[in-house]
């Protein structure tokens, strides 16, 4: 039994319906598989320079935001268990303010035993001073009598020995109590040194140990610092120019700058200083074609004391506009 009539021909009639049918479905297919390609607002406004920056010379850069005096990371110069942490992150602190205590129980033990060393001393002083006193007086009053022979030659000898023997005893006391009172001075220290202090003025960004746990002397480990403070009153921004545009920063003018994702919050940025050595680039984009070799100049902006620098923190990536030097011609 013939699947098509006699009259049908598959390969000159069937055959280019059949055809037909796929290119049409192939079209069809392509026509709802294209992707939306309309044009729509970005979610985020891309970084751009405004007004006088918008139409001349100048050279764009990322950077971060820091203290004024940089991050100072905290560090105990004796190991013990912490008994105590008197601040948090976002405490203002002056210099000098304790910050966290390290046991200190050991060190006071000490000092008790120095001072304990000290007045045995001073006691070893006044019975040699009065030792040798008495001597002296009895060897003045053998001196003082009118017969020679009142007195044995034996029992003057003994008391010149007795004297001298003082004098020595008084010597020696003397310098245990220079060792006591160097090695009370010593432990004060020491224990002066289990109280960690702010080195300046600032705010405590982070705080990274609790009551109850051991710090150690840092040694180059990987372990974050316990913690972590710096003056953010200003705060700066440290911007990273590339190296071959690094001659046409305009030094010294002010700088457009907004964080990371909002570019629609800019600030006016004042210069600072430029750091005198070009380093390597640490902030890198993730594209494929940058050279992880790149070199920046690095340039420090103060971020104005006003309204609308709230929105930078530190450690907060920024996008920067700096004024060139040239036009490029």
């Amino acid at each position: 039994m013939a699947l098509f009539p006699s009259n049908v021909s598959f390969s000159r009639q069937i055959l280019p319906v059949l055809a037909l049918i796929g290119i049409a479905c192939a079209v069809l297919y392509i026509a709802v598989g294209l992707p939306d390609r309309s044009i729509a607002a970005p979610n985020k406004e891309p970084p751009k320079a405004t007004d006088e920056l918008a139409d001349s010379a100048r050279v764009a850069g990322s950077g971060i935001v820091e203290p004024a005096s940089e991050v100072i990371d905290i560090g105990s110069a004796l190991s013990g268990l912490v008994t105590d942490v008197r601040v948090k992150p976002g405490d203002r602190v002056e210099k000098g303010q304790p910050l966290f205590l390290v046991d200190a129980r050991s060190a006071r033990a000490q000092l008790s035993e120095a001072n304990a060393s000290i007045e045995e001393a001073r006691a070893a002083i006044a019975e040699a001073q009065t030792a040798r006193k008495t001597a002296t007086t009895q060897l003045a009053l053998y001196d003082g009598l009118s017969d020679p022979a009142a007195v044995s030659r034996s029992e003057i000898i003994r008391v010149e020995g007795e004297a001298e023997a003082a004098t020595s005893r008084l010597a020696v006391a003397r310098a245990r109590l220079n060792a006591a009172q160097a090695r009370a001075s010593s432990v004060r220290t020491e224990i002066e040194r289990l109280t960690i202090r702010a080195p300046i003025s600032g705010e405590i960004l982070s705080v990274n140990v609790r009551p109850g746990e051991f710090v150690a002397t840092q040694g180059g480990g990987n372990r974050d610092p316990f913690m972590q403070m710096g003056e953010t009153n200003p705060l700066h921004i440290r911007v990273d120019i590339d190296e071959n545009e690094a001659a046409r920063v305009k030094i010294g003018a002010p700088a457009i700058v907004s964080p990371r994702g909002a570019a629609e919050l800019r600030a006016e940025a004042e210069f600072v200083r430029v750091e005198p050595q070009v380093v390597p680039k640490r902030s890198l984009t993730n594209s494929a074609a940058e050279r992880v070799d790149v070199r920046v100049l690095q340039v420090i902006y103060a971020l104005p004391r006003s309204k609308g620098s709230e929105a930078f923190r530190v450690g907060q990536q920024i996008d920067a506009f700096i004024p060139a030097t040239d036009t490029g011609e």
